[in-house]
Parts: structure tokens; sequence; C-alpha cells
């Protein structure tokens, strides 16, 4: 139920603030503000999305892997382990932003985009071989974070503000060396995985 509790949340949240702008600019990641006391931000602009395209493809995604992975999480961490796990990578994949641009007042971001990279890139660990089904074509698991972060680093160098895309790959790295610290057979277990496919 983790998983749908935080769609629900981060839907509701969006469409307020789609509804407030007062609202949009108090959540959305501002390093300037950060930078004045507001930390809550490093949190809050994981809720809020540009439009309904971002919206839906960050939850669909999150869907689609989080609920195997909360599974693991929750045993490891307790109930709300893939709660704190979704949390931490939204946190700590926004830091590099916030370092490059904290006396910025041009720059802003806002999407889940750590936390659900950080899901995904966990979830290859465990089935790099794995059928996705991205936009009804069929890939492997491992194909599509390589795919993701090459257009990640693709639009992260033509400098597209509002979408936060060095937390895509940073909330990436994110997921893979937690996972790893609380599970480090899970190396072996990636790299016997990738080389014996099985579709």
């Amino acid at each position: 139920m983790m998983t749908l509790i935080i769609i629900a949340v981060t839907v509701a949240v969006s469409l307020l603030a789609w509804q407030s702008p007062k609202l949009m600019d108090r959540l959305i990641f501002y390093p300037p503000a950060i930078k004045k006391g507001q930390v809550d931000r490093f949190l809050t602009h994981g809720f809020i999305h540009k439009d309904g395209f971002h919206l839906f493809f960050n939850m669909i995604t999150l869907f689609s892997f989080g609920q195997g992975m909360q599974k693991f999480y929750n045993q490891k961490l307790g109930v709300i382990g893939f709660l704190l796990f979704y949390l931490l990578a939204i946190v700590v994949s926004s830091i590099p932003d916030y370092v490059k641009y904290k006396n910025n007042r041009n720059f802003a971001s806002l999407g889940a985009s750590g936390g659900v990279s950080a899901v995904i890139f966990a979830f290859v660990l465990f089935q790099p071989w794995s059928i996705l089904w991205f936009f009804f074509i069929p890939m492997p698991a491992i194909l599509f974070a390589i795919l993701y972060t090459g257009y990640v680093i693709y639009l992260d160098g033509k400098n597209q503000f509002n979408i936060n895309h060095t937390a895509h790959l940073v909330g990436g790295i994110v997921g893979m060396l937690v996972t790893i610290v609380i599970e480090p057979s899970i190396v072996p277990h990636f790299f016997n995985a990738l080389m014996h496919p099985k579709f």
C-alpha cells in the first residue's frame, strides 16, 4: 500500500499546487530560499510536478517499479522502510543542484525525479533482464536504465530548468548505493544475472 499512498499524496499535492501559484512557489526547489532556512524544500519539491504528463510519467513509473521494491525495503527497514528510502532519495538527489545553484535566483526545479530514479535503479540490481513495457515497447530493465540515463544527461546538458534532470541521475546512484549497503550480496547477484540473461 505504501507505493499507492505516495502516489495518492503526490497527485493531491500536485493538483493543489496547480490551482495555487502561491503554494507552488512555496513548495518548489529554490536554492536561495533554502539558503535562507527553508530546508523543507529539499523534500516538498518531490510532491509537485510541472504538468499532467510529468506527473503521469513519474507516477506510472513509480507504480510499475515500486510495487515489488517496497517489499524488500519494508522487510529490511520496517513497515515504512520503502517510504524512508524514497524520501531519502528525493532529498539527497537535490543536494548537487543546491550546491551548484544556491546563489542563482533564476533556478528552480520540481518533481519526484530523485525518488523515482532511485526505485528504478534499485530494481535493475535485482532483475536487470526483466522485461518492461515502456509506452507499449518491451525492453529489458537494464536497457531502460541505460536509455533513461542517456536521456537525462542529454536534457541536463541543455540546461532546461524546472524539471530536475540532475536529480534523475543522482537519484539512481543513491538507489543503487543504499540498496547495496542494505544488502551487499546484491552486487554478485546483479553481475551473475547480467551474465545469464533470462527473458
